[in-house]
């Protein structure tokens, strides 16, 4: 394949297979690393913008993620434009820039201090456990929905306080968010911003009832944090909400469903993370995040003339960061294609490449992907894909929305 024949902005491209769309990264990364393409267009939900530089190579990507000053994230993360509001309430402080990004990451890093970590790491082991003891008894069953979504969404449900009988709705208001370019879960705006009020609204009322009555969870460390004197409106506080519920839930549940089929696939890996787990958890979850990249892209938008890896960018260009295509990067990673659970050293961009954005929950990810296979390597061991995977039509989301598994009964 030609850099030449590539256009990122068809979706029917995003509808290939996997292998077929790594091919056409490696040919951009070797003859066109950086490249101007068309905006997908989304019909009535979104038309095509005027197109942007894509970024494929890992040290550019890196490069870009550590300049924020140049490369903003404040007109959108996304590809296509969206109104600043609109960016900033489904995107939270992932779509601004300083001071207004530091001001809110600081208040919330106040509900990630090392008690707080301390007291989730034991509820990941709980949930975990519940999870591969509702299916052990089955022999089969859709891994996405009885065991990837399960855990990461309860666990992130149970921070914030939010009850059982809620997590369904918060569940498929994340699908719709997430699911963009996939017509079974939206067809039109509406959708969108349908699925977005509706957490919204959930945050805000949930919120308020926190600030009132504080309880032991996430909400309430959050609504009552102070920093030099500022604290989060429910309106901040609904919009990150948003995005904690569907960053904590989507992104960790798809790198769990592509972690079985890597494992199904490479049989002789497997073994050697299942002949020594402890020891070999740390590089194998890595590795299954680097080959899976659940966030393919971010977007950022150039603050002034400048260039990237020797290519001339103007001030208000978008230029969008391939991470699915950086961890890729021969240049960086050794045979980049073989999974391998013992890779080091491996700093992959499947958190992000580093400065401000990076991501908050990087390490509670690590350990419900650690701690899940722990589970199901210690209960249901014969645990493999018999099916191929149902895949999302996303340029966004590397996802799986279904995937059947078998293993024998315990």
């Amino acid at each position: 394949m030609r850099a030449g024949d590539v256009d990122l902005g068809d979706i029917a491209f995003w509808a290939l297979p996997d292998e077929h769309r790594d091919e056409a990264f490696a040919a951009l990364r070797r003859e066109q690393p950086i490249s101007f393409q068309k905006e997908v267009r989304y019909g009535e939900l979104q038309e095509a913008g005027p197109g942007y530089w894509a970024v494929t190579r890992y040290d550019d990507v890196w490069h870009a993620s550590r300049q924020p000053d140049v490369f903003r994230s404040g007109r959108g993360v996304n590809i296509g434009d969206l109104p600043v509001e609109i960016s900033e309430f489904f995107g939270s402080m992932i779509a601004m820039d300083d001071p207004k990004h530091a001001k809110l990451r600081g208040i919330v890093n106040r509900g990630f201090t090392p008690k707080t970590v301390a007291q989730i790491k034991d509820l990941v082991v709980e949930r975990a456990r519940a999870v591969v003891d509702r299916v052990a008894p089955l022999g089969e069953c859709d891994f996405v929905r009885e065991i990837a979504v399960p855990l990461p969404l309860g666990i992130i449900c149970d921070m914030m306080g939010i009850p059982p009988e809620d997590h369904d709705r918060i569940f498929e208001c994340t699908n719709v968010i997430l699911g963009v370019g996939d017509p079974e879960y939206v067809t039109s705006m509406n959708d969108l911003i349908r699925a977005g009020l509706e957490l919204y609204d959930y945050a805000m009322a949930l919120g308020e009832r926190r600030v009132a009555d504080p309880a032991d969870d996430l909400t309430s460390k959050l609504m009552n944090a102070v920093v030099e004197g500022d604290r989060l409106t429910t309106q901040e506080f609904g919009s990150f909400f948003i995005l904690l519920v569907v960053a904590g839930n989507e992104t960790t549940r798809n790198a769990i469903s592509h972690g079985l089929k890597l494992l199904t696939d490479n049989p002789a890996q497997r073994g050697i993370w299942m002949d020594d787990f402890d020891a070999v958890a740390p590089t194998a979850v890595d590795e299954i995040v680097r080959m899976s990249t659940p966030v393919v892209h971010f977007r950022r938008t150039a603050s002034r003339d400048t260039e990237l890896g020797g290519h001339p960018i103007a001030e208000g260009d978008k230029v969008v960061l391939w991470y699915n295509s950086a961890n890729r990067d021969e240049a960086k990673f050794p045979d980049p294609d073989r999974f391998d659970v013992v890779r080091s050293p491996n700093e992959h961009v499947g958190f992000g490449a580093g400065g401000p954005h990076f991501c908050l929950g990087a390490n509670l990810a690590r350990r419900e992907i650690a701690v899940i296979f722990e589970e199901l390597f210690r209960r249901i061991p014969d645990i493999h894909v018999t099916g191929e995977p149902d895949m999302l039509l996303s340029p966004f989301i590397h996802g799986i929305k279904r995937m059947p598994c078998a293993f024998t009964p315990a």
